[in-house]
């Protein structure tokens, strides 16, 4: 035999195996890659962010500002017509003189209309407006009620008694009663040491003032409504206001 055809089919081989480590790639394994992964993320971390500058807007003149007149419509109930009707004069001057805004009686549906303006200035007095009537629709004083047209932060509050306890009868008589005490005392006391006003409507109970005294006059009759006497709400309220105090 030919040593030459012995040759060929080895050299042949010697081939085919480089051409097979040649296709197969070496695959990383998923522990290794993970890794990897977790310390660039380290990298990333440790880097400080940049910062960012801060865009500059020019300021924005009053009549951009001033979109279309809006309107705010107050619904009167039948018991509050006499007394609007009396005080209109009232609540009438401040809305018109001090807030630039107009206003008036709709006597078809029965609403208070505020609407705004050419002249209104601030934006939120439409907002300023509605709550001061109302506060007063709800049974507030008109001197009371003006104070949320003057300072920024009062706020109106409403609850039912029976959201607290769910009352009927004779039992929920009773802790209007609590309430009220008598001729009027617990609720003079509570609005005294709460600076808050409180308005007792059948149910309702509607309270006026900041944040913080409203908080104070709710859980007081809150707990009026539990059933806890006078002399313990009148000790916890005093308690609660000299410590606000303190604080500011």
């Amino acid at each position: 035999m030919d040593p030459d055809t012995h040759m060929a089919p080895d050299a042949c081989a010697t081939t085919e195996r480089k051409d097979d480590t040649d296709s197969f790639t070496k695959v990383k394994s998923k522990k290794t890659q993970k890794r990897k992964r977790e310390h660039d993320g380290a990298d990333m971390d440790t880097e400080e962010p940049s910062a960012s500058k801060r865009p500059q807007f020019p300021p924005i003149s009053g009549d951009k500002l001033k979109g279309p007149d809006e309107m705010r419509k107050i619904a009167v109930p039948a018991h509050r017509y006499t007394p609007l009707k009396e005080n209109w004069l009232k609540i009438f001057t401040p809305i018109v003189e001090n807030l630039q805004l107009q206003v008036r009686f709709n006597l078809k549906t029965r609403n208070v209309e505020i609407k705004t303006c050419k002249d209104t200035q601030d934006i939120a007095s439409l907002t300023k407006a509605a709550d001061f009537v109302k506060a007063f629709i709800l049974g507030f004083q008109v001197e009371d009620a003006l104070a949320l047209i003057r300072l920024d932060e009062l706020f109106l509050e409403s609850f039912d008694v029976t959201d607290v306890k769910p009352l009927k009868g004779d039992h929920l008589s009773r802790a209007i009663g609590r309430i009220a005490g008598k001729g009027g005392k617990t609720k003079f006391t509570i609005e005294n040491v709460t600076k808050t006003r409180i308005v007792l409507a059948e149910t309702k109970v509607h309270l006026l003032g900041s944040f913080q005294n409203i908080k104070m006059a709710r859980t007081a009759i809150c707990n009026l409504i539990l059933g806890s006497p006078p002399s313990k709400v009148y000790g916890n309220i005093r308690v609660v206001a000299s410590r606000t105090a303190e604080r500011f």
